[in-house]
Parts: structure tokens; C-alpha cells; sequence
């Protein structure tokens, strides 16, 4: 009976030795934790391409905000040689890597482009996407009659010759592309607001705040949360000296203050704004959009914004600024109202 019981504790059901039965069971088991490791360490490659002018540019400064690595503009055939220097690891994966090209690089290639990006995607140490910015030809040619930009496939022809050219180039890129938008509907806003949403998980915890300036007179903001109207405050545009300028320049500033109204409401709108805020963050919104319109957009919304703005990073808050129509051209017509004559 004691031989049994010691051939019993010494071997397993197939007569192998417990030892390396044990062995085997602890290999596996390294065998799966190194797997597992090796993929929470992979790093994540996002290949941002498409149409020009359908918002590459700013997908990639979103990014930016939100913690990604960005590179612009690069050789794709040049990739796997990026992706082979050593990176720094600091225990949870590299940072993210947003890579933009587009049919402007030199030496594009769609079908090399997605014969490279497959062999890499056999790599256990990297995780590769593709995000394709797709817009329909009549926005596109407004956007570049818009900018006066010359289109880069279009040489002397028009832009939509060019518009058609790039189309078919990156049609193969298109339709194999993991993440496709159209942004022919989107304005800048738009965009930014999906790609925070898209990639939500590399967000900051804290609730995004923006701070933005616009004009009445051409269009409200579609996506602003909070509006306030600036239009009760005196207007700096009738004023002779003071109509080339704008909300940045530090005598229409002055000329804003003196409004008796001025003070008091700024500091009613500040203490709105700071008891809003914090239940905005409660609630779990990721992103408010605090407007201030005047008629134009250039004198009285622009120095609201911007003295809300230093307010609120004086609380504690880190807001980003952005004046819509602040270049936009001063005109009697759109402004509208009372001209008021300079008095000595």
C-alpha cells in the first residue's frame, strides 16, 4: 500500500512524473500571462488620411489635446522604420500615434499603403487603424473657392478636375479604411466634438469648456450650450477710432467697461457660469460650450469672451478660446442700430 500511495503522489493520470506535469501547468500559465501583457503594451497607431480639405488637420490637433503623439504629413513608406525605434514604456503601452498623410505625400501609394499597413497589423506590439475624412465634391469646391486654395491634383485645371482626380486615387484607401467620416455637413466644431467623442477614453476626465465669440449677423453657433447676448452693451463699432479695432485691442476694452452694465452683468454671468459648471462635471457632461454674440462678431462679444475666459481660469477652470468672426470684415450694414457720433 505504501508503494502505491508513493507512486500515486509521484506520477499524474498518464504516468508522467508530477514534476513536469506541474512544469507543463506553469508554462501555459507564464505562456498566458506574457500574452496578456504583451497585449495591454501594444501601441495604438491611428493612420489619419482622406480627401483634402475634409478636416485632417483638425482631427490631428484634437488628438493633440487629447494626449496623442502626432506626426503629420509623413512618408507612409517609412513607417515600419518609425514604428522599429525604440520607444520609451512606461509601464502601460506607448502613447498613442496619430500618423497624417494624404495624396499631397511624396511617393503615395493606396495599394502600398495597404499591403504595409497589413503586414503590420501582424505585429503583437503595435495595434493598427486607419481613419478615412471623407466630404462630397460640391463642399469641397466651396471650401477651396472659399480659401482661394489652389487644389494640389488640379495643376492649372479647375478644382473640381482636381476634386475628381483625388477621388479616384484614394478610392481603394476608402473603402478599406477601418473608421470612415463625412464631414460635408460638419462645421470645424462638428468635427472636433466627434473626434473627442470617438476617442472619449484618451479624454481627459474633467469636463472640456470652451469659450467662443460669434456674430448675430452671420449665424448662431449650432452646438453652443449656454448663449449670452451682448448686444444691450454699447456698440465700439460707431465709433470711428474704434471700428478697425477689435475686443483685443485694450481701447475697446475700455470703451466696454464704461458701459454702466458692464460690470454687473459680467459678474452675473461669471457666478452663473461658476455654479454651472461643477453640476455640468457632476452629471458626467464631457463638453459645454459657453457662447457670447454680438451683432458682428468682432467688438463686444470678443472682449466678453475674453475677459470670461481669464475669469474662469482664475477659478481653477482651463477653458480653450476660439472668436469665430473675429477676422471678419466691420460693415455699417450688418451692425445695424443707432450710429452714435463721437463727442468731445
Amino acid at each position: 500500500m505504501s508503494d502505491q500511495l508513493e507512486q500515486a503522489e509521484g506520477a499524474d493520470a498518464s504516468g508522467r512524473p508530477a514534476s513536469s506535469a506541474k512544469s507543463d501547468i506553469c508554462q501555459l500559465e507564464a505562456s498566458q500571462r506574457d500574452a496578456s501583457q504583451a497585449e495591454a503594451a501594444r501601441q495604438c497607431i491611428l493612420l489619419v488620411t482622406g480627401m483634402l480639405g475634409a478636416g485632417k488637420t483638425t482631427v490631428l490637433r484634437v488628438l493633440e489635446d487629447l494626449g496623442w503623439e502626432i506626426i503629420d504629413n509623413f512618408p507612409v513608406r517609412m513607417l515600419e522604420g518609425l514604428l522599429d525605434t525604440p520607444h520609451d514604456r512606461n509601464g502601460g503601452g506607448d502613447t498613442p500615434l496619430a500618423i497624417g498623410f494624404d495624396s499631397r505625400t511624396r511617393g503615395f501609394d493606396p495599394e502600398r499603403v495597404i499591403a504595409q499597413v497589413k503586414a503590420l497589423g501582424e505585429r503583437r506590439d503595435i495595434s493598427v487603424s486607419t481613419l478615412f475624412l471623407d466630404c462630397n465634391s460640391q463642399e469641397l469646391e466651396r471650401r477651396y473657392n472659399e480659401t482661394r486654395r489652389r487644389h494640389a491634383l488640379a495643376a492649372d485645371a479647375p478644382v473640381a478636375t482636381g476634386i475628381r482626380a483625388e477621388r479616384d486615387l484614394l478610392a481603394p484607401l476608402r473603402r478599406w479604411a477601418d473608421l470612415l467620416i463625412d464631414t460635408s455637413e460638419f462645421t470645424s466644431n462638428d468635427l472636433q466634438r466627434t473626434i473627442r467623442e470617438r476617442f472619449a477614453d484618451t479624454a481627459p476626465e474633467d469636463t472640456t469648456l470652451t469659450i467662443s465669440s460669434f456674430g448675430f449677423s452671420r449665424g448662431m453657433p449650432p452646438l453652443a450650450d449656454l448663449v449670452f447676448d451682448m448686444r444691450f452693451l454699447d456698440n465700439p463699432h460707431w465709433d470711428p477710432e474704434l471700428r478697425p479695432q477689435t475686443g483685443l485691442d485694450a481701447p475697446v476694452g475700455d470703451h466696454i467697461r464704461k458701459d454702466p452694465a458692464f460690470a454687473e452683468a459680467f459678474e452675473r454671468i461669471l457666478g452663473l457660469l461658476l455654479l454651472l459648471l461643477p453640476r455640468y462635471k457632476a452629471q458626467g457632461k464631457s463638453y459645454v460650450h459657453v457662447a457670447f454674440g454680438c451683432t458682428g462678431g468682432r467688438h463686444r462679444s470678443v472682449f466678453m469672451a475674453e475677459q470670461m475666459a481669464m475669469a474662469l481660469r482664475n477659478a481653477g477652470f482651463s477653458p480653450t478660446l476660439l472668436h469665430r468672426n473675429l477676422g471678419s470684415r466691420a460693415a455699417d450694414l450688418l451692425e445695424g442700430g443707432p450710429r452714435r457720433e463721437k463727442t468731445a
